[in-house]
């Protein structure tokens, strides 16, 4: 599976750190990924990269400058694949322009520019409610909704799936996040991690529960085996 849409079913869903934990683990397995937001509205994605931001997601919807000039590298393990990100990080009137129809036609052009660089391609996506979300459930070759272990997110589940299906979309895959041992009818179920600090997510090098949770949800939503070599406390450094 080349290109995901990350979609989530309600706000705080944890979305952008899903996208984060999938890259990472498939860049720890030598594949090259990158990650575009959508969410241009919260630019959560921004918050975990380090330094100056000179192009972002939506200026790169505007104009015709390289997708590559806005991607920012994390550092990753030797050994490793890559993991780049473009992130939404701009003032309102950009935001409001970035949102037109026109510029959503252009979001499809740069997921497909990321298909023909990237292994995979992840896309940081916003509960379905303006144009760039519609185009990039639209652009991929699968949907994954993310939404909480909770009747919130359950409801938030119910009310997308509606959309989607006005769409055209009728199947998606779900991941459930933040539980804690609840019996759940999810492709994923990721409980909640031990890192919360946006300067140490990814957990590249994290282990434990939860990145054995994340390679379990990875596997199934990309239909791919990792090789990794996971232990009770996580993946070998």
């Amino acid at each position: 599976m080349r290109s995901i849409a990350v979609l989530g079913a309600v706000g705080g869903a944890g979305t952008t750190r899903t996208c984060l934990e999938f890259g990472s683990i498939l860049a720890r397995d030598g594949r090259s990924v990158a990650i575009l937001d959508a969410a241009y509205a919260t630019q959560g994605l921004s918050d975990h990269i380090p330094g100056r931001i000179t192009q972002d997601m939506t200026s790169l919807v505007l104009n015709d400058t390289p997708l590559e000039s806005g991607l920012v590298d994390f550092d990753l393990p030797d050994r490793s694949g890559r993991l780049a990100c473009c992130p939404a990080h701009a003032p309102f009137e950009r935001l409001a322009r970035a949102k037109t129809p026109e510029a959503a036609q252009r979001f499809e052009e740069r997921i497909e520019e990321a298909v023909r660089s990237f292994d995979h391609v992840l896309v940081d996506t916003p509960p379905v409610a303006a144009n760039q979300a519609i185009a990039a459930v639209t652009s991929v070759e699968r949907v994954a909704l993310v939404a909480p272990a909770d009747q919130r997110g359950s409801d938030g589940i119910a009310r997308v799936c509606d959309r989607l299906t006005d769409i055209g979309i009728s199947t998606f895959w779900t991941i459930r996040t933040n539980a804690t041992g609840e019996t759940l009818d999810a492709d994923g179920i990721l409980p909640t991690p031990d890192v919360t600090d946006p300067n140490s997510v990814p957990t590249i090098r994290g282990g434990g529960q939860f990145t054995t949770a994340v390679a379990d949800a990875v596997e199934t939503v990309f239909d791919t085996d990792l090789d990794v070599e996971l232990q009770t406390g996580g993946l070998f450094s």
